[in-house]
Protein backbone atom coordinates (compact mmCIF):
# COMPACT_ATOMS: atom_id res chain seq x y z
CA UNK A 1 0.00 0.00 0.00
CA UNK A 2 1.53 3.10 -1.02
CA UNK A 3 2.67 6.35 1.74
CA UNK A 4 -0.14 8.61 0.24
CA UNK A 5 -2.85 5.75 0.57
CA UNK A 6 -2.13 4.65 4.19
CA UNK A 7 -2.38 8.33 4.88
CA UNK A 8 -5.52 8.87 2.87
CA UNK A 9 -7.26 5.51 4.37
CA UNK A 10 -6.10 6.83 7.90
CA UNK A 11 -7.88 10.42 7.47
CA UNK A 12 -11.13 9.20 6.03
CA UNK A 13 -11.48 7.44 9.58
CA UNK A 14 -9.79 10.06 11.44
CA UNK A 15 -13.19 11.85 12.47
CA UNK A 16 -14.94 8.18 13.42
CA UNK A 17 -11.41 7.28 15.53
CA UNK A 18 -11.38 11.03 17.28
CA UNK A 19 -15.16 10.08 17.79
CA UNK A 20 -14.80 7.12 19.75
CA UNK A 21 -11.52 8.31 21.87
CA UNK A 22 -13.01 11.31 22.97
CA UNK A 23 -16.07 9.42 24.18
CA UNK A 24 -14.58 7.32 26.00
CA UNK A 25 -12.26 9.70 27.68
CA UNK A 26 -13.76 12.88 27.65
CA UNK A 27 -10.65 15.30 27.29
CA UNK A 28 -9.63 16.40 24.09
CA UNK A 29 -5.96 16.13 24.36
CA UNK A 30 -6.34 12.66 25.15
CA UNK A 31 -8.40 11.21 22.47
CA UNK A 32 -5.95 13.13 19.98
CA UNK A 33 -2.82 11.41 21.64
CA UNK A 34 -4.95 8.12 21.35
CA UNK A 35 -5.87 8.96 17.87
CA UNK A 36 -1.77 9.24 16.83
CA UNK A 37 -0.94 6.44 18.68
CA UNK A 38 -3.52 4.71 15.90
CA UNK A 39 -1.67 6.32 13.30
CA UNK A 40 1.77 5.19 14.49
CA UNK A 41 0.80 1.57 14.72
CA UNK A 42 -1.19 1.80 11.53
CA UNK A 43 1.10 3.37 9.55
CA UNK A 44 3.95 0.31 10.59
CA UNK A 45 1.54 -2.13 10.53
CA UNK A 46 1.13 -4.75 7.74
CA UNK A 47 -1.59 -3.91 5.90
CA UNK A 48 -2.02 -6.56 3.20
CA UNK A 49 -4.14 -8.78 5.22
CA UNK A 50 -6.35 -5.68 6.22
CA UNK A 51 -9.71 -6.02 4.60
CA UNK A 52 -11.77 -3.65 6.69
CA UNK A 53 -9.57 -0.29 7.74
CA UNK A 54 -12.04 0.81 9.48
CA UNK A 55 -13.02 -2.18 11.82
CA UNK A 56 -9.32 -2.50 11.92
CA UNK A 57 -8.58 0.89 12.92
CA UNK A 58 -11.30 1.18 15.54
CA UNK A 59 -9.68 -1.53 17.18
CA UNK A 60 -6.74 -0.25 17.53
CA UNK A 61 -7.95 3.64 19.03
CA UNK A 62 -10.58 1.31 21.56
CA UNK A 63 -8.02 -0.93 22.66
CA UNK A 64 -5.16 2.22 22.98
CA UNK A 65 -8.64 4.13 24.73
CA UNK A 66 -9.17 1.58 27.41
CA UNK A 67 -5.29 1.39 28.51
CA UNK A 68 -5.68 5.89 28.52
CA UNK A 69 -8.84 5.40 30.75
CA UNK A 70 -7.57 3.21 33.37
CA UNK A 71 -4.37 5.30 33.90
CA UNK A 72 -5.96 8.37 34.20
CA UNK A 73 -8.79 7.59 36.33
CA UNK A 74 -6.33 7.31 39.22
CA UNK A 75 -5.28 11.09 38.53
CA UNK A 76 -9.28 12.15 38.16
CA UNK A 77 -9.96 10.67 42.01
CA UNK A 78 -7.40 13.68 42.72
CA UNK A 79 -8.66 16.36 41.00
CA UNK A 80 -9.94 19.14 42.66
CA UNK A 81 -14.03 19.78 42.62
CA UNK A 82 -16.22 18.16 40.51
CA UNK A 83 -14.72 16.83 37.14
CA UNK A 84 -16.83 17.81 33.98
CA UNK A 85 -15.62 16.10 30.62
CA UNK A 86 -13.80 18.80 28.51
CA UNK A 87 -16.46 20.91 26.21
CA UNK A 88 -16.67 20.54 22.48
CA UNK A 89 -17.49 22.57 19.37
CA UNK A 90 -19.85 19.95 17.88
CA UNK A 91 -21.42 20.46 14.00
CA UNK A 92 -22.37 17.47 12.67
CA UNK A 93 -23.08 18.87 9.30
CA UNK A 94 -23.81 17.37 6.14
CA UNK A 95 -21.84 14.50 6.90
CA UNK A 96 -24.40 13.44 9.20
CA UNK A 97 -27.85 14.09 6.69
CA UNK A 98 -30.06 11.84 8.85
CA UNK A 99 -31.95 13.94 11.46
CA UNK A 100 -32.13 10.23 13.48
CA UNK A 101 -28.21 9.53 13.20
CA UNK A 102 -27.57 13.36 14.28
CA UNK A 103 -29.67 13.06 17.08
CA UNK A 104 -27.58 9.90 18.63
CA UNK A 105 -24.51 11.23 17.86
CA UNK A 106 -25.22 14.32 19.62
CA UNK A 107 -26.98 12.45 22.99
CA UNK A 108 -23.83 10.11 22.67
CA UNK A 109 -21.44 13.04 23.21
CA UNK A 110 -23.64 14.97 25.65
CA UNK A 111 -22.47 16.24 29.02
CA UNK A 112 -25.07 14.22 31.12
CA UNK A 113 -24.31 11.32 29.24
CA UNK A 114 -20.34 11.93 29.25
CA UNK A 115 -20.92 12.13 33.14
CA UNK A 116 -22.61 8.94 33.58
CA UNK A 117 -20.00 7.25 31.39
CA UNK A 118 -17.64 8.03 33.99
CA UNK A 119 -19.36 5.57 36.43
CA UNK A 120 -19.03 2.73 33.92
CA UNK A 121 -16.02 0.49 33.87
CA UNK A 122 -13.88 0.97 30.77
CA UNK A 123 -14.88 -2.28 29.19
CA UNK A 124 -18.52 -1.42 30.01
CA UNK A 125 -17.94 2.52 28.56
CA UNK A 126 -16.04 1.12 25.28
CA UNK A 127 -19.17 -1.67 24.59
CA UNK A 128 -21.37 1.23 25.19
CA UNK A 129 -19.75 3.96 22.79
CA UNK A 130 -19.44 1.16 19.85
CA UNK A 131 -22.78 -0.18 20.12
CA UNK A 132 -24.98 3.02 21.08
CA UNK A 133 -23.04 5.74 19.70
CA UNK A 134 -21.48 3.90 16.52
CA UNK A 135 -24.02 1.32 16.24
CA UNK A 136 -21.00 -1.32 15.74
CA UNK A 137 -22.46 -5.11 15.67
CA UNK A 138 -21.81 -7.22 18.90
CA UNK A 139 -19.80 -9.55 17.28
CA UNK A 140 -17.36 -6.54 16.03
CA UNK A 141 -17.22 -5.50 18.94
CA UNK A 142 -16.75 -8.98 20.58
CA UNK A 143 -13.61 -9.10 18.53
CA UNK A 144 -12.27 -5.01 19.28
CA UNK A 145 -12.21 -6.74 22.92
CA UNK A 146 -11.22 -9.99 22.82
CA UNK A 147 -14.49 -10.81 24.17
CA UNK A 148 -17.22 -13.60 23.86
CA UNK A 149 -20.46 -12.62 21.54
CA UNK A 150 -22.31 -13.21 24.90
CA UNK A 151 -20.06 -11.22 27.39
CA UNK A 152 -20.47 -8.15 25.21
CA UNK A 153 -24.25 -8.46 25.23
CA UNK A 154 -24.12 -8.65 28.80
CA UNK A 155 -21.92 -6.11 29.50
CA UNK A 156 -24.07 -3.86 27.17
CA UNK A 157 -26.99 -4.88 28.76
CA UNK A 158 -25.55 -3.11 32.07
CA UNK A 159 -24.22 -0.11 30.76
CA UNK A 160 -27.60 0.81 29.32
CA UNK A 161 -29.33 0.16 32.57
CA UNK A 162 -26.88 2.04 34.30
CA UNK A 163 -26.79 5.41 31.78
CA UNK A 164 -30.53 5.00 31.81
CA UNK A 165 -30.71 5.15 35.90
CA UNK A 166 -28.40 7.98 36.37
CA UNK A 167 -28.60 10.20 33.24
CA UNK A 168 -31.29 13.04 34.05
CA UNK A 169 -33.83 13.46 31.90
CA UNK A 170 -33.63 16.38 29.78
CA UNK A 171 -34.92 18.04 26.62
CA UNK A 172 -33.01 18.13 23.43
CA UNK A 173 -35.03 20.30 21.50
CA UNK A 174 -32.47 23.07 20.29
CA UNK A 175 -34.58 25.36 19.87
CA UNK A 176 -36.28 25.51 23.48
CA UNK A 177 -32.59 25.17 24.68
CA UNK A 178 -31.47 27.81 22.99
CA UNK A 179 -34.49 30.02 24.19
CA UNK A 180 -34.28 29.00 27.96
CA UNK A 181 -30.43 29.91 27.46
CA UNK A 182 -31.22 33.21 26.46
CA UNK A 183 -34.11 33.83 28.93
CA UNK A 184 -30.87 32.51 31.49
CA UNK A 185 -28.55 34.77 30.60
CA UNK A 186 -30.51 37.89 30.33
CA UNK A 187 -32.12 37.80 34.25
CA UNK A 188 -28.59 36.77 35.04
CA UNK A 189 -26.65 39.67 33.52
CA UNK A 190 -29.72 41.97 34.22
CA UNK A 191 -29.66 41.41 38.07
CA UNK A 192 -33.21 39.87 37.72
CA UNK A 193 -33.51 37.17 40.20
CA UNK A 194 -36.97 36.88 40.70
CA UNK A 195 -36.87 36.39 37.31
CA UNK A 196 -34.07 33.84 37.30
CA UNK A 197 -35.53 31.80 40.07
CA UNK A 198 -38.13 31.37 37.70
CA UNK A 199 -36.77 29.74 35.33
CA UNK A 200 -35.33 26.67 38.00
CA UNK A 201 -36.42 23.43 38.80
CA UNK A 202 -37.66 23.56 42.26
CA UNK A 203 -34.27 20.70 42.52
CA UNK A 204 -32.04 22.27 40.21
CA UNK A 205 -28.11 21.29 40.33
CA UNK A 206 -25.35 23.86 39.47
CA UNK A 207 -21.94 21.62 38.94
CA UNK A 208 -18.87 23.73 38.49
CA UNK A 209 -15.71 22.34 37.08
CA UNK A 210 -12.55 24.51 37.69
CA UNK A 211 -9.99 21.93 38.51
CA UNK A 212 -9.07 24.73 41.55
CA UNK A 213 -7.30 26.55 38.92
CA UNK A 214 -10.17 29.22 38.87
CA UNK A 215 -12.86 30.14 41.17
CA UNK A 216 -15.88 27.77 40.98
CA UNK A 217 -17.99 25.77 43.63
CA UNK A 218 -16.08 22.66 44.75
CA UNK A 219 -19.24 20.74 45.82
CA UNK A 220 -22.64 20.52 43.84
CA UNK A 221 -25.06 23.36 44.81
CA UNK A 222 -28.76 21.93 44.73
CA UNK A 223 -32.19 23.53 45.39
CA UNK A 224 -33.56 26.89 43.08
CA UNK A 225 -32.80 28.75 46.14
CA UNK A 226 -29.10 28.19 46.53
CA UNK A 227 -28.26 28.00 42.76
CA UNK A 228 -30.25 31.47 42.18
CA UNK A 229 -28.62 33.09 44.80
CA UNK A 230 -24.87 31.71 43.39
CA UNK A 231 -25.60 32.85 40.38
CA UNK A 232 -26.91 36.03 41.12
CA UNK A 233 -24.34 37.00 42.78
CA UNK A 234 -21.66 35.56 40.29
CA UNK A 235 -23.13 37.69 37.73
CA UNK A 236 -22.99 41.03 39.72
CA UNK A 237 -19.27 40.35 40.25
CA UNK A 238 -18.58 39.34 36.66
CA UNK A 239 -21.12 40.07 34.01
CA UNK A 240 -19.55 43.74 32.85
CA UNK A 241 -16.12 42.37 32.58
CA UNK A 242 -17.62 39.72 30.20
CA UNK A 243 -18.74 38.94 26.39
CA UNK A 244 -21.01 36.07 25.90
CA UNK A 245 -21.14 34.16 22.75
CA UNK A 246 -23.78 31.32 21.66
CA UNK A 247 -22.09 28.47 20.73
CA UNK A 248 -23.03 24.49 20.21
CA UNK A 249 -20.43 22.23 22.53
CA UNK A 250 -21.35 18.68 23.04
CA UNK A 251 -24.72 18.65 20.74
CA UNK A 252 -26.50 21.56 22.30
CA UNK A 253 -26.64 25.11 22.74
CA UNK A 254 -23.97 26.85 25.09
CA UNK A 255 -23.00 29.98 26.62
CA UNK A 256 -19.05 30.51 25.96
CA UNK A 257 -17.88 33.86 28.28
CA UNK A 258 -14.82 35.85 27.16
CA UNK A 259 -12.73 37.66 29.06
CA UNK A 260 -10.71 40.11 26.84
CA UNK A 261 -11.75 37.98 23.78
CA UNK A 262 -10.17 34.73 25.63
CA UNK A 263 -12.39 32.11 26.56
CA UNK A 264 -13.32 32.47 30.84
CA UNK A 265 -16.22 30.36 31.41
CA UNK A 266 -19.09 27.65 29.24
CA UNK A 267 -22.63 27.46 30.90
CA UNK A 268 -24.84 24.92 29.21
CA UNK A 269 -28.45 23.94 30.50
CA UNK A 270 -30.03 20.45 31.10
CA UNK A 271 -33.74 21.36 30.46
CA UNK A 272 -37.41 19.78 31.27
CA UNK A 273 -40.37 21.09 30.48
CA UNK A 274 -39.27 24.77 30.30
CA UNK A 275 -37.58 24.89 33.44
CA UNK A 276 -33.97 24.05 33.94
CA UNK A 277 -32.81 21.20 36.03
CA UNK A 278 -29.13 21.25 35.74
CA UNK A 279 -26.32 23.89 35.16
CA UNK A 280 -22.79 23.01 34.17
CA UNK A 281 -20.40 25.77 34.55
CA UNK A 282 -16.92 24.59 33.31
CA UNK A 283 -14.00 27.29 34.14
CA UNK A 284 -10.75 25.44 33.93
CA UNK A 285 -8.42 27.03 31.66
CA UNK A 286 -7.01 23.85 30.48
CA UNK A 287 -10.42 22.91 29.23
CA UNK A 288 -11.21 25.63 27.34
CA UNK A 289 -7.77 26.14 25.19
CA UNK A 290 -10.01 24.22 22.38
CA UNK A 291 -12.55 26.77 22.19
CA UNK A 292 -10.07 30.24 21.95
CA UNK A 293 -11.17 29.78 17.75
CA UNK A 294 -14.75 30.72 18.80
CA UNK A 295 -13.92 33.51 20.62
CA UNK A 296 -11.69 34.93 17.73
CA UNK A 297 -15.18 33.81 15.50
Amino acid sequence: MATDTVTDVFEEHRPVLTGVAYRMLGRIADAEDVVQDAWLRWSAQERDDVREPRGFLVRITTRLAIDRLRHVQSRREAYVGPWLPEPIATHFGPSVPDTAEQAVLADSVSLAVLVVLESLSPLERAVFVLREAFGFPYAEIAATLDRSEAAVRQLAGRARKHVDERKHRYDVDPAECRDLTERFLSAAAGGDLEGLLSLLAPDVRLVGDSGGKAKAPLRVIESADKVGRFLFGASQKSAADLDFRFVELNGAPALLSLSEGKPDSVFQLEVLDGRIQCVYIIRNPDKLVSLASLGAA
